[in-house]
């Protein structure tokens, strides 16, 4: 019989002030939804060789001019568009078998890549959307060990969809482990709002100040994407300072 334990669990509902000490050898789930994570899940998914997170676009600039051109995008956004001289911008829908396979991908964008990096000295980080939640908690699950969840936000403010995929985590996690979760107000909210809004993410997303702002620039697609439950179920896992897929156990 399984011994009991006790988990606990931090959600964070934005990056700011954290400092990335606070990180050092956690198990950290990194969620930005609209639309970071996504783009990420799809990029690796559709053969990307590795995605190279930075937090500023001078960051980029440097880490590209060191590696091999012709395997190298530059992809990311500010305030939802494209980085002027960036190959890619930050839709899904860009980052096709085609554009990425074998390729390097140097990402920045206005939320999640600063998240990813604040994550940095994790002894486990795992980036998460909707489209990989499942896989994620399994993974979670597996440490058996307690865990903190960094959502992305929007410029630093509260981010409902970030948040209910957060407690979307912990539900799926409790429910794998049974264990005790000790949990403070910030996570018991991410997992109320996940029960209230559980059967209807894409509306949700939909009337979000993000989906909202999205859908001005012409991004509605995406929101649908970003929606689809467990659509991707692959693990993309900070090794390093790239995001590479986690292989499958017994697949070296």
């Amino acid at each position: 019989m399984m011994k009991k334990i006790d988990i606990k669990v931090e959600v964070f509902f934005t990056p700011a002030n954290i400092d990335e000490l606070l990180m050092r050898d956690r198990n950290v789930v990194v969620i930005d939804v609209l639309r970071s994570s996504t783009t990420i899940v799809t990029a690796l998914n559709n053969g990307a060789r590795e995605i190279i997170p930075v937090a500023s676009i001078e960051s980029a600039a440097k880490v590209s001019g060191s590696l091999f051109g012709d395997v190298t995008l530059r992809g990311g956004e500010r305030n939802g568009k494209m980085i002027e001289g960036f190959n890619l911008g930050n839709s899904p829908t860009e980052y096709t078998a085609e554009t990425v396979k074998g390729k390097s991908i140097i990402f920045s964008t206005t939320n999640g890549s600063l998240a990813i990096t604040k994550g940095k000295h994790a002894k486990h980080l795992v980036v998460t959307g909707f489209v990989n939640v499942t896989k994620s908690a399994e993974y979670i699950a597996s440490l058996r060990g307690d865990f903190y969840i960094l959502c992305a936000s929007k410029q630093n403010s509260f981010c409902i969809e970030d948040t209910v995929c957060a407690g979307m985590v912990i539900d799926k996690v409790q429910q794998l482990l049974k264990q005790n979760f000790i949990m403070g107000d910030a996570a018991n909210a991410a997992l109320l709002l996940y029960k209230t809004y559980s059967k209807s993410i894409l509306k949700m997303m939909q009337q979000s100040e993000h989906g909202k702002y999205l859908k001005e620039l012409g991004f509605e697609d995406d929101i649908n994407l970003c929606a689809d439950v467990d659509s991707i179920p692959v693990l993309p896992v900070l090794h390093g300072n790239m995001i590479v897929l986690k292989k499958e156990e017994g697949n070296g």
